[in-house]
């Protein structure tokens, strides 16, 4: 059995009337075939009352259009183009008017009137005209549980901020661009997640937490490259939520404390090392005082017990010499 590839579809510009010559044009000639209907022969009244539901039909043609909204054209299955500029407009009434979107049709299913009365209208079909928002919409995704690079249990969440670029894309080439936009940005985020450990543990590599910015690049390159298919653009995808799962997060932050630890006593010694150096450097250049290397080795162990001692250092006073 052959199979075909789904087709891409490209948006169109499509031409349309203006909505107020088109609302006075028919409003004029439905007057004059009433007044024609009234004091014409009884031949040409039937004309003229065949043609009243013409001009009823020709009314369902005006819509209108906010900013940043957009109609689709559909003429008996077929794409006509879309119409983007705002304003009142007439085009042909036999176009379809489409569903109504998810969203609306599930807010008018759980909505209520002012009176506290159920929405009577939720039963019936609901109709936008194949309208569809060109606004930028903010997705705040819920935070997910997944494993980072090193199989460690995160929780991570994300904001998403999109628009739709193509209005054929994304009514024809996907069956619900809205759940489409959801569903992607959730694999995207686990994908990613997948791909970066949380934080440094042996390797210098980008991590989740921190490497922000290149995080949340890499995140938005990877929802385009998704959600191109729905005709979508991403303006900006950004971590929102970042954290260890409950279960293991005790023991990463015993983990972290003990590597802040390691690193100040790095730090540490490698002060004190430089300090004592600095000290036999000063007292041999100055003949201060000559040390063989037993005593060398006594002062230094002393000098970085006291440098790198936690607790407060009580000095012993020597009143012999200094070999007794």
């Amino acid at each position: 059995m052959s199979r075909t590839q789904a087709q891409v579809n490209e948006e169109q510009v499509a031409g349309v009337q203006n909505g107020w010559v088109m609302l006075v044009l028919i409003l004029g000639l439905l007057v004059a075939d009433i007044v024609l209907l009234i004091v014409s022969d009884p031949p040409l009244k039937v004309v003229c009352a065949l043609l009243i539901p013409v001009f009823v039909i020709l009314m369902v043609g005006f819509f209108s259009l906010q900013p940043n909204e957009a109609r689709v054209l559909i003429l008996f299955g077929a794409y006509k183009g879309t119409v983007r500029e705002s304003g009142f407009h007439w085009g042909n009434p036999f176009y379809s008017n489409g569903p109504q979107t998810l969203a609306t049709q599930l807010a008018a299913m759980q909505g209520k009137t002012g009176g506290g009365k159920p929405d009577l209208r939720a039963g019936r079909p609901l109709r936008n005209r194949n309208k569809i928002s060109l606004r930028a919409r903010t997705l705040n995704g819920e935070k997910l549980k997944v494993n980072d690079k090193r199989g460690n249990p995160i929780e991570i969440g994300a904001v998403v901020v999109w628009r739709v670029q193509d209005t054929a894309q994304a009514l024809f080439d996907v069956d619900n661009y809205e759940n489409y936009v959801v569903t992607q940005s959730e694999s995207a985020l686990r994908h990613l997640a997948n791909l970066y450990a949380y934080d440094n543990a042996e390797d210098q590599e980008s991590t989740l937490r921190s490497n922000v910015d290149e995080v949340s690049q890499a995140l938005r390159k990877e929802l385009q490259e998704r959600l191109g298919k729905a005709g979508v653009i991403v303006d900006e995808a950004r971590l929102t939520h970042l954290a260890y799962a409950p279960e293991i997060a005790q023991a990463m932050l015993r983990r972290q404390q003990a590597e802040a630890v390691i690193a100040a006593r790095q730090k540490i010694v490698h002060g004190a090392v430089s300090m004592v150096d600095m000290a036999l450097k000063e007292l041999a250049d100055k003949h201060v005082v000559q040390l063989d290397d037993e005593r060398r080795a006594a002062m230094v162990s002393n000098l970085m017990v006291v440098l790198c001692g936690e607790s407060e250092v009580h000095p012993v006073v020597n009143t012999g010499t200094l070999y007794t």
